[in-house]
């Protein structure tokens, strides 16, 4: 394609907010590729108002499939006005069928879109979707279907554009309830528009702000909540609200797009299910605690450094239903102590940062950059004691569990690049009597919500309850524990890494063919290394810490990757 030929240019945005928000960083993609075309938006009305402003786009279309273009009629209308326009390109980032069909219909020359839903010989130019096995952030999904069309620059998070007015009618609207311009506020979004099955209990988020709120106000500070919510949540907004005992604004039904993003920008922490309001606040930079049930935390997670996803890993989940057939279990799960410490952890964060306006200081577009997926189907499997916190011995309760230094960046930049992150520890306390099942799930909770808040997350966590006497096969060195990680999770145990600070982790990674990274992070982490070379058993790397075992996972991958793709070039040149 002679790019420079294209003046005029049609983009077919996504129907949701979630999605036109994950869509964003590839809108602006298209006006980097195609710098000096026209660049006109087609959305629903509701998308039409969240890119309002764009930079990116220099007109757009709204499409009110509900009354001017609705029905066949309608669609032929909207086929001839967008002849009329004379369009040399169409970039479809929705994928339905109709998409696909209203820009044939318009006879624009080049239809570009992904091959979903039987439209490919619609396009001219149908792009392959990929392996559905393989698990893509939405973001990079947008974007990865304009890779055909030119290098994709530095990839970066989503961005939302308010005018200085909207914020100052928000702000004026805020005050009239009471809200002050210092004051915290504690965004709620407690709703879905996509079903039932993807919101946590009302109560449970009555109570974490409450003890958010608590917790401000012992440091002198005066929080505020705020309730929003799409037409429809009035009533569950109300119930939330009169269980709270703080100053709380319900603006659940009463907003407009516009009114939501300004009033989502003003919170200084958003609580959410997974919801496009969620995309929205992480879009600004808005700390964000997102409940995860049904959906896929890897897929349309928010996008950024300032989050946290608190959730279950149950057998069912995803399931991607609108509704639950049985016990709602991925949500009533979730605990308030597990959001709670979640929210906690971020806003500490925030305080040691500078506060909101420090945040807020630098550009949401440097705030997060996907890197290579160079350990995309790579699976690390860490140990817990002595490689992600401190070893005491026995940590009986989450009051004693202290991560170790550089863990939540090293967590992270793993994570970011593709790893799949399992944790796989020996807790032989539950077998003493030293604590329980569900404390050791507690410990585990505040573990992830350390971890999340530092833009770093695990896959799962897998642990053995039994005595050392009991002659399990899931004590480590056995591999039971990586075994049923292995069935529960689809990974390729050739393609992973043990990383731990014990002669029984690398026995483990031995016992298994992963390759083995001992860090001496631990109280006894020297000896095993001497034991483990005096019995042949030498790690494939030995790290100073966490951050040092990151950094050689992710060169020894790239090495390994460009191995064998040096390989398969000499292949086909032969």
């Amino acid at each position: 394609m002679r790019k420079e030929s294209v003046r005029r240019l049609l983009v077919r945005g996504p129907n949701w907010i979630g999605d036109a928000v994950m869509c964003e960083p590839a809108l602006s993609e298209v006006r980097r590729l195609f710098p000096e075309a026209e660049v006109t938006l087609l959305v629903k009305p509701i998308i039409a108002e969240l890119l309002a402003h764009h930079p990116a786009v220099d007109l757009t279309l709204v499409y009110e499939d509900r009354r001017k273009y609705a029905g066949l009629a309608g669609k032929w209308a909207l086929a001839d006005e967008l002849r009329r326009r004379r369009f040399d390109l169409a970039i479809l980032f929705q994928n339905a069928f109709e998409a696909a069909l209203i820009s044939f219909l318009a006879g624009i020359a080049r239809r570009y879109g992904y091959a979903t839903d039987g439209r490919g010989w619609l396009l001219t130019d149908p792009i392959e979707r990929g392996s559905k096995t393989v698990c893509k952030h939405q973001v990079q999904y947008y974007l990865d279907l304009l890779r055909p069309l030119g290098d994709i620059g530095s990839v970066v998070s989503p961005r939302l554009f308010l005018s200085e007015q909207e914020e100052r009618e928000m702000t004026a609207k805020l005050a009239e309830r009471g809200v002050g311009a210092g004051d915290l506020v504690i965004g709620l979004n407690p709703g879905s528009t996509y079903g039932g099955a993807k919101r946590w209990l009302p109560d449970r988020f009555a109570e974490t702000a409450q003890r958010v709120a608590d917790d401000q106000h012992r440091s002198g500070r005066q929080a505020h909540v705020v309730i929003v919510g799409a037409k429809g949540e009035e009533a569950l907004a109300r119930s939330i609200a009169e269980r709270l005992r703080l100053p709380t604004v319900v603006l659940a039904g009463q907003t407009t797009v516009r009114e939501l993003m300004a009033v989502t920008k003003r919170c200084d922490l958003f609580l959410t299910n997974d919801t496009g309001p969620m995309h929205m606040a992480a879009a600004f930079g808005v700390p964000v605690v997102a409940v995860f049930g049904p959906t896929d935390h890897r897929t349309t997670s928010p996008v950024g450094e300032r989050y946290a996803i608190v959730r279950q890993p149950v057998d069912c989940a995803p399931c991607l239903l609108r509704e639950c057939p049985i016990d709602h279990r991925c949500m009533t799960r979730v605990t308030v102590d597990e959001v709670h410490a979640a929210a906690g952890a971020l806003l500490d964060r925030q305080k040691a940062e500078g506060g909101k306006q420090a945040i807020q200081a630098a550009p949401s577009h440097t705030a997060f950059r996907i890197l290579p997926s160079v350990l995309q189907g790579v699976t690390v499997f860490l140990d817990r004691d002595g490689t992600v916190n401190r070893d005491t011995s026995y940590i009986k309760t989450p009051e004693e569990l202290h991560l170790l230094p550089g863990v939540v960046e090293a967590v992270a930049r793993l994570k970011r690049a593709g790893a799949t992150l399992v944790l796989v520890t020996n807790q032989s306390g539950v077998a003493r009597g030293l604590f329980t099942v569900d404390m050791l799930k507690t410990i585990h909770a505040k573990l992830l919500a350390l971890l999340e808040a530092g833009g770093g997350a695990l896959d799962a966590i897998y642990f053995c309850p039994h005595h050392p006497d009991d002659g399990c096969l899931c004590r480590k060195p056995g591999t039971a524990m990586v075994e049923r990680a292995a069935a529960d999770l689809g990974l390729d145990l050739s393609a992973s890494y043990v990383v731990g600070d014990q002669s029984r982790d690398v026995e483990l990674g031995s016992r298994i063919g992963a390759r083995r990274v001992l860090v001496t992070t631990g109280p006894t982490s020297l000896e095993a290394l001497a034991v483990l070379e005096r019995e042949g058993l030498k790690p494939d790397h030995v790290a100073a810490e966490l951050t040092d075992a990151a950094a050689w996972i992710l060169a020894d991958a790239a090495s390994r990757q460009q191995s064998a793709f040096s390989c398969q070039v000499r292949s086909d040149e032969s």
